[in-house]
């Protein structure tokens, strides 16, 4: 019979969430692509004479895969290719300073600074100012072999093998990935309507917030192929139409949900059915089999959208002059290139974390330059990892990367204490490179203990240390995640209201502007969508930083914890509000311009009040009106907002 631990040895929840192994898919084509592509070169290396050449080669593969996330094809260019050429300017500039001392201190130092800058522009930005860092601190702390350009020609090489080999299907699956994200978006809405009405705590917000993240996806994937089009794709444009088809349902899903009972199975069944034909490219009669609306609006209301997205989804043509962007087409690549660069140079963000950046790797190449570290190169790296600023908490990662590193050196010592060089390690390539995108979904720790084992193989075929190179290692990494914490995380105390607390107040604010909005008489109907959108997809990003900030130790996890029923109630009354708009939408009488004052005023109020304070008390707010309004609703889940976590007015005097 088991026995609980001790109250006094209860692992407190900050190191559980950080533990927990995440539920994730995983890509059988991405772990293929991982084992041929870092195995190739090596054998290609073997087979030539140049072992050396092949495993900088599969260096570069190993970032390649690191970066082969997308599933759309185009999307698969942008995340490997462009990264690889900013891989190989970070190694031309590290070769160039290797052994110069100080000069190399402030070279990698720079670079640091700007890799850390690029990196809060967006995703293919994030990962290529990782491999800019980390290859100018390789190219600087690793004597490479053959002239200047082999190396950089090498390693893009290897980087470019996972994009052809990803893209060899290309022909035969074009549009497919984007087709699918369409019907996983259709999926996660008929789960969100599954969970109308349930009394289970919390599984309506979770499947909402689903949709969100599955909608967000979708339209990136998109409309990022859109703009290379110009609206010219009937592929495209049909996409879109069928996406933009779906919001209705999501919008009537609230006033649904609201109403407290479970919809008929028929309605989420509706749904999926719509699902697959999206997923086939099905076009003609669906046949939905729908209940008949029960004479309320909430039923008139996803009976009507349900209706209009199956006449979307079995439209055979569409034209795109009639079609409306519900977010908005991207604009051009040069336009946003430039708004991303004059963001980086005038954002405090970008400094502030490039800076902290900078000053981490910094402090590692004076530590390693002052102290003789063999292989010094990996106490950089290390921080370059942990440091990631959209990767999770610095605090985090530091933990997950030093228990990684230790399960993957158990590993290493297996493979290169039993496996014989030669022949064997390209057949030990081929069982531990898959290892990567299987174990990567999981979590951070997982990949950092998949990764570990490879890096220490293709070292040990650079330098021949065996063993020797295990114990050198850990202590880099204890070393790298130590510099991380204090001079990257416990040096910086940014506190909860600064990280967090503005970005909930402007959502605050930007649903008190949604409210005006959607019961404005001069509001397009696609405009008051793009908002709505905006606003979920601005909610979901509060609810991603709130969720790190829960895995970080007290004081910052405690606090987080309070905040989080707050993040709940903003939400709450998005829902509220879009669900009294459908409502009005489909017979409900209007609310007049008092209430609707009424209500923006506090929610204003409320914002203004997240951003005088840290400390949250409840104070009681008083909202009337009409109780059979259709306002009453939201008025309800405003003043809970109020009462959960509003300032008290003493605090703000």
């Amino acid at each position: 019979m088991s026995r609980a631990f001790p109250i006094g040895l209860t692992p407190p929840d900050w190191l559980v969430r950080n533990l927990r192994s995440q539920r994730a898919p995983v890509s059988r084509p991405a772990v293929a692509r991982a084992a041929l592509a870092m195995a190739l070169p090596l054998a290609i290396g073997l087979a030539s004479g140049h072992t050396a050449y092949g495993a900088i080669a599969s260096m570069g593969a190993l970032s390649g895969v690191i970066g082969d996330t997308a599933d759309a094809y185009r999307m698969r260019i942008l995340n490997i290719a462009i990264p690889q050429l900013f891989g190989a300017v970070g190694v031309t500039l590290g070769s160039a300073v290797y052994g110069h001392g100080w000069l190399a201190v402030a070279a990698v130092t720079g670079v640091a600074l700007l890799s850390g800058m690029i990196s809060t522009i967006g995703a293919v930005a994030s990962v290529s100012g990782l491999l800019l860092l980390l290859n100018s601190v390789v190219g600087a702390g690793l004597a490479l072999p053959g002239p200047w350009w082999l190396a950089p020609l090498l390693m893009t090489g290897g980087g470019l093998l996972v994009l052809l080999l990803a893209l060899l299907a290309w022909p035969l699956r074009s549009g497919v990935p984007e087709r699918t994200a369409v019907a996983a978006a259709y999926r996660t809405v008929a789960d969100l309507l599954a969970a109308c009405g349930s009394q289970v705590p919390g599984a309506y917000e979770d499947a909402r917030h689903t949709v969100t993240q599955s909608l967000n996806q979708s339209y990136d994937l998109i409309l990022a192929r859109r703009t290379g089009h110009h609206g010219r794709s009937a592929e495209l444009t049909r996409l879109v139409a069928v996406l933009n088809a779906i919001t209705p349902v999501v919008e009537a899903a609230p006033a649904a949900h609201l109403n407290g009972r479970p919809l008929p199975a028929e309605v989420p069944e509706a749904v999926l059915h719509l699902a697959r034909a999206v997923e086939t490219g099905f076009t003609g009669p669906v046949g939905l089999r729908l209940p008949d609306p029960a004479g309320t609006e909430t039923a008139r209301a996803v009976d009507h959208a349900l209706r209009h997205a199956a006449e979307v989804v079995a439209a055979p043509d569409l034209d795109p002059r009639g079609l409306d962007d519900r977010l908005g087409r991207p604009a051009g690549l040069r336009v946003r290139a430039a708004r991303a660069a004059r963001d980086v140079a005038l954002s405090a963000v970008s400094w502030r974390y490039g800076l902290r950046l900078a000053l981490c790797i910094g402090l590692a190449q004076v530590l390693v330059s002052i102290v003789p570290v063999p292989r010094s190169y990996w106490v950089a790296l290390t921080i370059t990892f942990v440091m990631k600023p959209d990767f999770g908490s610095v605090f985090s990662r530091a933990l997950l990367r030093a228990l990684g590193t230790v399960a993957g050196l158990v590993v290493a010592a297996a493979v290169l204490s039993q496996v014989p060089r030669g022949w064997w390690d390209v057949a030990a390539m081929l069982l531990l490179a898959p290892l990567i995108p299987a174990l990567t979904p999981r979590g951070y720790g997982y990949q950092t203990a998949a990764i570990t084992p490879v890096i220490l193989l293709l070292s040990d075929i650079l330098n021949h240390q065996g063993t020797a190179l295990l114990l050198p290692r850990l202590v880099d990494s204890l070393i790298g995640c130590g510099i991380a914490l204090v001079a990257g995380y416990l040096l910086w105390p940014e506190s909860w209201h600064t990280r967090v607390g503005d970005r909930l107040a402007d959502a605050v604010a930007d649903t008190a502007r949604y409210v005006d909005s959607a019961f404005g008489p001069d509001v397009h109907p696609a405009e008051r969508a793009r908002m709505r959108r905006r606003l979920y997809r601005d909610l979901s990003v509060v609810r991603t930083e709130f969720q790190r900030a829960l895995t970080e130790p007290p004081p910052t996890g405690r606090r987080a914890a309070a905040w989080w029923p707050m993040v709940v109630a903003v939400e709450r009354v998005v829902d509220a509000t879009t669900a009294a708009r459908v409502r009005v939408r489909h017979g409900a009488g209007p609310p007049s311009a008092a209430e609707v004052g009424q209500v923006t005023l506090q929610l204003r109020e409320l914002a203004d009040g997240l951003r005088d304070t840290d400390v949250l008390y409840p104070v009681r707010t008083y909202l009337t009106g009409p109780p059979d309004s259709v306002l009453e609703p939201l008025r309800q889940e405003v003043a809970a907002a109020r009462v959960i976590t509003s300032p008290h007015p003493a605090d703000r005097s």
